[in-house]
């Protein structure tokens, strides 16, 4: 009978979970985005605690069709990422499912971070695949964060030191109408739109840290006084995402030395980011060469928590 890995994740965007088998195939991959009514521009944390709760249900049920073999393990997001100071409430709705099925199945239960999570998804089935050392930025709604990993240690180098770039997408989006999460709407709305480079971005650090605050007032202002389409807004948006993510990575490369880099995060998962960013890194002089994972593995979801789980079980 074949061995399978469960992995949960609830973030402030998915509830997730997967299943993957012992050969790093995925059996499930079920994800619900956390409703959000319109006009908002998130949940309070203790609404999406009970959101996810409900939401497991939902999860429960698609992994009672999926489930094939032995479940040997069960891996859960205990935190956003690495460190005792990083915690948020809505981690704890699977951890504690994921605790309390691996105490009635027998199995361990594996502890990780959903920062983890995203590189061990975005990084499966990629040239990257059994690289140990390796630039990465997660571009999310609660992180721009410029990571240098090497083997498990995943240090943080540079990011953002205000507005996230998911932020900005959404604040943007929610502003102009659009639902949450604002990516997909705003991107079809970009696809129509012209950049001239307009919003600019403070970087510091040697382009190793920025602020997309300033880019986030402009664009409110833009909105307020109808001086821009917001097609137009939509797409400068994207550039400057673009713009900013070269510099930092190419920093990033000329501070550790190396040179490929993973790009993850529910941002990441937008065929016009993901252009615009192989753009822009083409004109860059000693840029890293940039790795997507699946679209479909980039955002929230709990397929990177299974195989980190997977790979912990198959080490001892």
């Amino acid at each position: 009978m074949s061995i399978t890995v469960l992995g949960l994740d609830t973030s402030n965007y998915r509830t997730s979970a997967a299943l993957v088998d012992e050969e790093g195939n995925v059996l499930l991959n079920y994800r619900e985005l956390l409703p959000v009514p319109p006009g908002e521009r998130g949940l309070r944390q203790n609404e999406a605690v009970f959101t996810h709760l409900r939401q497991l249900n939902g999860a429960a049920d698609a992994l009672r069709e999926a489930a094939k073999g032995t479940i040997a393990a069960v891996a859960a997001s205990l935190s956003p990422r690495d460190g005792s100071e990083s915690y948020m409430p809505v981690f704890m709705a699977g951890a504690s499912f994921g605790r309390l099925t691996a105490a009635a199945l027998g199995v361990p239960f594996i502890g990780t971070t959903h920062q983890r999570g995203h590189l061990a998804a975005a990084k499966a089935g990629t040239a990257l695949d059994e690289t140990e050392e390796y630039l990465a930025l997660h571009l999310s709604g609660g992180t721009t964060d410029l990571l240098e990993v090497r083997g498990e240690s995943v240090v943080q180098i540079g990011g953002s030191l205000d507005l996230h770039a998911g932020q900005l997408v959404d604040r943007a989006g929610v502003a102009m109408g659009l639902g949450f999460p604002a990516g997909p709407e705003l991107e079809t709305l970009a696809m129509q739109g012209c950049s001239r480079g307009l919003l600019g971005c403070s970087m510091s650090d040697g382009d190793l840290t920025c602020h997309f605050s300033g880019a986030e007032s402009q664009v409110q202002r833009w909105l307020r006084d109808g001086r821009e389409s917001l097609a137009d807004t939509a797409r400068e948006i994207y550039d400057v995402l673009s713009r900013t993510t070269a510099r930092m990575l190419t920093a990033g490369t000329e501070k550790t030395g190396l040179h490929s880099a993973l790009v993850a995060g529910g941002v990441a998962s937008s065929p016009l980011f993901r252009l615009m960013l192989t753009q822009r890194i083409a004109r860059k002089h000693n840029a890293p060469k940039i790795v997507f994972g699946r679209p479909e593995l980039s955002g929230d979801n709990a397929v990177g928590v299974a195989l980190i789980g997977l790979k912990k079980i198959q080490n001892g």
